[in-house]
């Protein structure tokens, strides 16, 4: 019988490879955490691009499916669904669209009816503005005997400001383009209401009928309607109206008489302020529009005037 003590003693050692502490199952544990966690955000944008409507049919198919089933798939969910049992109907508007595919309505505007909303506008602000002309010469105590020569009214051009002569009350001294002290009064009183509205400046100098009797040879209405007329605009500017506000200076002589039966009328003698509106300023520009310069005669002697002229 052998001696089992003296045999020698084996000692096996079994080296283990893994992965690690816990080997490789924290790998499958994280596969999972992920994959819920992208079930679950994919839970989320379905919820927030799915309609109230098929919210609600998702919920009563999950509550009562047998109802869906026996009623052939469109007993629940949203009515405008094309899929049987809910869905949403892919040739809606509502939701998640992919930009370009919304058509933009169009915005039109009505171009005459803004047209006429301005225009609209402006004749209100200038009848303020012919109001408180009004109010200033009833409220001058200088001017108020003058009132019936100032006419005001509105008319296709604007508010159109006319200064005219009487037999007793001329503007001008006789034939010439003197001014008289109360008529510079008038136009440096309308120059300052002018400054309220920003419109630009029309003037015209008219005279009668009548021949001009006096003066050198050259020298007739014209002449003499221009020169008044810019007489005129430099009142204006006297009473604070900015010159970059006149648009036209003209001379009409007597081819717009104001009492076209009686062409000799004093009150043919005038000059007309018209406050333009923008239609008129826009048809003035395009046509070239500009301030008349002052006629400069070329002899000094043409300056002077007949006393004895009617004008």
């Amino acid at each position: 019988m052998s001696d089992d003590s003296k045999r020698p003693i084996i000692v096996k050692k079994v080296k283990k490879h893994g992965g690690g502490h816990h080997g490789g199952a924290w790998k499958i544990a994280y596969a999972d955490f992920v994959t819920a966690m992208m079930a679950f955000f994919l839970l989320m944008w379905l919820l927030g691009s799915t309609s109230a409507g098929d919210r609600k049919g998702i919920a009563e198919y999950f509550q009562t499916p047998l109802k869906v089933a026996l009623a052939g798939g469109t007993g629940s969910g949203d009515s405008s669904s094309i899929i049987k049992g809910g869905g949403q109907d892919l040739t809606r508007t509502e939701g998640q669209m992919k930009k370009g595919e919304i058509q933009e309505e169009k915005k039109t505007i009505n171009l005459k009816a803004a047209e006429a909303e301005i225009a609209r506008k402006e004749t209100l602000k200038l009848q303020e503005l012919k109001g408180r002309i009004e109010q200033a010469i009833e409220g001058n105590a200088a001017l108020k005997p003058f009132r019936n020569q100032i006419l005001l009214d509105i008319t296709t051009e604007g508010l159109r400001i006319q200064i005219a002569d009487e037999y007793s009350r001329p503007m001008f001294a006789s034939g010439s383009a003197q001014m008289q002290p109360y008529s510079r009064d008038i136009l440096r009183q309308i120059g300052t209401a002018l400054n309220d509205v920003p419109n630009r400046i029309g003037i015209s100098g008219h005279t009668d009928a009548q021949p001009y009797a006096g003066g050198s040879k050259g020298y007739s209405n014209w002449e003499l309607s221009a020169d008044r007329a810019n007489a005129a605009r430099r009142e204006l500017s006297a009473g604070g109206l900015d010159e970059s506000r006149v648009l036209r200076v003209v001379g009409l002589s007597s081819a717009v008489l104001f009492d076209s039966a009686n062409p000799a009328n004093p009150m043919n003698r005038r000059i007309s302020i018209v406050v333009m509106n923008k239609k008129t300023e826009g048809e003035i520009s395009k046509e070239g529009g500009a301030v008349v310069p002052e006629p400069k005669p070329d002899n000094p002697s043409e300056a002077k005037h007949a006393a004895n002229a009617s004008h």
